[in-house]
């Protein structure tokens, strides 16, 4: 029997939580606080995503590139999330929400990647949203580790390919990518499944970031015309040459 989120339209939205250091600089607190903040935000929006259609929600928390960060801010990131899998862990269960974390885990301090684990086994039955969180990702690093695998397997499907990409928790194709923070860069996160996703960018900091302003992004996205490459309604009722994309 199918669960509650199976039988909904999946709708997979994907965050670059941007922001947070330069949020808590400009109000001369410590950058730890605008990750602290930023923490705030992803229970937010958890909470408003499922009433919006959302199916699943992709967070990227920290790349593969951030180990380049000062040690000191590294530890507090990582606190943050012990912190986070200490006191959200319960209320996950309660709101139905399944979390799962891609990206290495070799490289996680402690016997961090095993409190990961004891988390993704205890939430496994959550129907209402599947919080998935990148977590020393590079988008990069996994097209090539997947590629290394099929290696000569030239009749290997894109969907299959997909899979490879995110294990056990494949979620198919983001349809709207946001970012926070006011750049406008994808900053190697989710390259294959955001060949036609939707962009969103904002000037708000992530820690500002709330639940209207996932409506509205949401409001934006649902605007527009997604072709996927095929003629747009418009195009075609008005006899012009349609656009590439």
């Amino acid at each position: 029997m199918q669960s509650a989120l199976e039988c909904r339209p999946k709708l997979h939205i994907a965050i670059i939580m941007d922001g947070n250091g330069r949020w808590a600089t400009a109000r001369g607190l410590a950058r730890t606080a605008g990750h602290r903040a930023g923490v705030e935000t992803v229970r937010r929006v958890c909470e408003a995503a499922p009433d919006l259609g959302v199916t699943t929600l992709t967070l990227f928390a920290f790349s593969a590139d951030n180990w380049r960060r000062p040690p000191a801010e590294v530890g507090a990131l990582m606190g943050l999330l012990r912190h986070y899998l200490r006191n959200e862990v319960a209320k996950l269960i309660d709101n139905g929400t399944r979390l799962s974390i891609i990206g290495r885990r070799d490289r996680l301090p402690g016997d961090l990647a095993e409190d990961l684990a004891d988390a993704e086994a205890a939430t496994a039955a959550g129907d209402a949203l599947h919080l998935r969180i990148a977590l020393d990702y590079s988008s990069r690093d996994a097209i090539l580790q997947a590629a290394s695998v099929v290696d000569g397997n030239g009749g290997l499907t894109r969907e299959a390919f997909g899979r490879l990409l995110s294990g056990r928790d494949a979620s198919g194709d983001v349809d709207l990518l946001i970012r926070t923070g006011g750049e406008n860069r994808l900053s190697d996160f989710l390259l294959w499944e955001c060949a036609y996703a939707e962009l969103y960018f904002t000037d708000r900091m992530w820690p500002d970031f709330d639940g209207e302003d996932l409506a509205g992004a949401m409001m934006d996205f649902r605007g527009r015309e997604r072709r996927f490459g095929a003629v747009g309604v418009v195009e075609t009722h008005a006899g012009q040459i349609p656009s590439a994309a």
